[in-house]
């Protein structure tokens, strides 16, 4: 798995010590990035990109591989932090927005998992909702079947 391209050799220590350390978790999941990919619903060619130093990976991409890994997510944080800080900026990146005060920052992707997703704030109104009325559905024709079978059988004998 330790098939990496050399990073270039101008890129900031920061960066270059964060993209090792995410080739380091990458090659302990024993995945490729296509089944990396699959697990963290971030594409094969995103991966590549975050793996082989052109472009800085959202923080959720981070947290996936961690969880994948079975590292806490936490203890590479910072290093993110740092990383994002200090990645260089090239002419045109669609990933960047205006940062004010003359400066221009990263905007991290709204993407997220399906299970980073926030749960719906109305009650029933979600998928979660949609599933429990299939439930007590299911659960009151199952009752009915239970008293119409008694019912039946109470009356042959």
């Amino acid at each position: 798995m330790g098939g990496w391209q050399p990073l270039p050799d101008d890129l900031p220590a920061e960066v270059r010590h964060f993209v090792e350390h995410l080739r380091l978790l990458k090659d302990r999941t024993g995945l490729s990035l296509v089944a990396l990919g699959a697990r963290t619903a971030y594409s094969k060619s995103s991966w590549h990109r975050y793996l082989n130093a052109t472009q800085p990976p959202p923080r959720q991409a981070v947290v996936a591989l961690c969880r994948v890994a079975g590292v806490d997510p936490e203890r590479i944080g910072v290093r993110w932090e740092l990383a994002v800080q200090a990645w260089p900026r090239p002419a045109t990146v669609p990933e960047r927005v205006d940062g004010g005060e003359g400066g221009e920052e990263y905007r991290d992707d709204p993407t997220l998992p399906w299970w980073d997703t926030p749960p719906e704030k109305e009650q029933g109104s979600g998928p979660g909702g949609r599933l429990l009325r299939y439930a007590l559905v299911l659960l009151l024709f199952l009752l009915l079947t239970a008293v119409v079978g008694v019912v039946a059988l109470a009356a042959m004998y």
